[in-house]
């Protein structure tokens, strides 16, 4: 099957791995120069995302970032296989993923299951050009692993749902201009069979963004405060206390999807590491196993995912060798690039930032505690601990 994509430039790839990847790699060495400027991207939070923003627009101009998406949405077809083979090419050559890769391959693909046609074609074209850039709002001062145990509240206010609470810990929400929002319409005793998905947009009056500064020194994250905020019934995702087969479903792309392209991120960086440093032999070859055993589980959940089916508890096995891998190349990191923890030249900072980044690598996407106990449970029978 061969498409065309009339764009800035003309797409024309065999939708198929092999293709797509040939393809890719003769259209990044083409557009060598261009692509120059994203192999270093450094500064201010707010460059870094204008820069990346940039990037996003230039590979979907180009047709790459339509793959894998279906035409109902302006994609050109073929499986989320492509899209894995976009941004594992993009982190072998050198570059970033799109600043809207997690939303792109956490939140997208839940948002075209569950929304409406009219909804989902309007919104996915606009997240893959890079107008638009989604936040999560799942967890919650009472709520943070335990999502049945949600409290933001929406109320039936005839076309309209009212919303009030508090969500925390939610990525890039200073950035973002729409919220996934996970809210709950049943009883609060209801846990996890009452809840609802909304997609929010993040001017909607009454929705008040607090950011916080992490321990990188970036403003990654944000409170939001939901005062009587009104959205209208028409941007609900699925069903009415059906939430949370939607949060499963993000979870799920969480954990098996976003590894995929992490373990690639994470073998770029185990190179860059052999540059810029001296390990052990011995060290070197454990964290090497680790994302390379990463990388083998990922890409069986991606095609499961490739094949239309869920990825299933089986993606907590990803998600925690995930954490595992990332602490162990940036331990060792700390233990290699010379005075990591005071040089403040560029490349060092990046070293920095990431060590630091790695220790919430057994938190985001779901604590390692909690993979833990869906594995033991759902995969290998085991009683639930009292």
């Amino acid at each position: 099957m061969t498409v065309v994509a009339s764009h800035e430039s003309e797409l024309e790839v065999e939708l198929t791995v092999d293709a797509v990847r040939a393809a890719f790699r003769a259209w990044l060495t083409d557009n060598a120069a261009t692509m120059d400027e994203f192999r270093s991207i450094t500064g201010e939070l707010d460059e870094v995302f204008a820069k990346l923003c940039t990037l996003q627009r230039l590979l979907f101009n180009a047709g790459w970032l339509r793959l894998g998406w279906p035409a109902r949405v302006s994609g050109l077809g073929g499986t989320i296989l492509l899209r894995g083979v976009i941004v594992e090419e993009l982190a072998a050559a050198g570059y970033p993923p799109p600043f809207s890769f997690t939303a792109m391959e956490v939140l997208a693909p839940a948002v075209v299951d569950h929304a409406t046609p009219e909804l989902s074609a309007e919104m996915i074209p606009r997240l893959l050009r890079g107008d638009d850039f989604w936040c999560q709002g799942f967890s919650e001062p009472g709520a943070g692993s335990d999502l049945g145990a949600i409290s933001t509240r929406a109320v039936d206010d005839g076309d309209n749902w009212r919303v009030t609470g508090q969500k925390l810990w939610t990525s890039w929400a200073s950035y973002s201009n729409r919220c996934l929002l996970i809210v709950r319409t049943g009883a609060q005793d209801s846990a996890h069979r009452g809840l609802t998905a909304l997609f929010v947009d993040m001017d909607t009056p009454g929705l008040t963004v607090r950011p916080y500064v992490s321990m990188t020194g970036d403003a990654e994250f944000a409170e939001l405060f939901f005062d009587d905020a009104i959205v209208p019934k028409s941007r609900t995702l699925g069903v009415v206390d059906g939430g949370w087969n939607v949060a499963m479903s993000i979870l799920g792309y969480e954990r098996g999807a976003a590894a995929w392209q992490r373990q690639a991120w994470m073998m770029a960086r185990l190179n860059d590491l052999l540059r810029a440093g001296k390990p052990s032999a011995r060290s070197v070859g454990e964290t090497y196993e680790m994302i390379h055993a990463l990388r083998l589980s990922s890409r069986r959940t991606m095609r499961v995912l490739g094949g239309g089916a869920p990825a299933g508890p089986a993606a907590s096995i990803d998600k925690l060798m995930l954490s595992t891998a990332e602490q162990s190349l940036f331990d060792l990191a700390l233990a290699t690039v010379p005075d990591v923890l005071f040089a403040d030249d560029a490349e060092t900072q990046n070293w920095r930032r990431d060590i630091l980044y790695s220790r919430a690598a057994s938190i985001y996407g779901g604590a390692a505690e909690v993979q833990r106990n869906i594995i033991a449970q759902r995969l290998l029978n085991l009683p639930r601990a009292r």
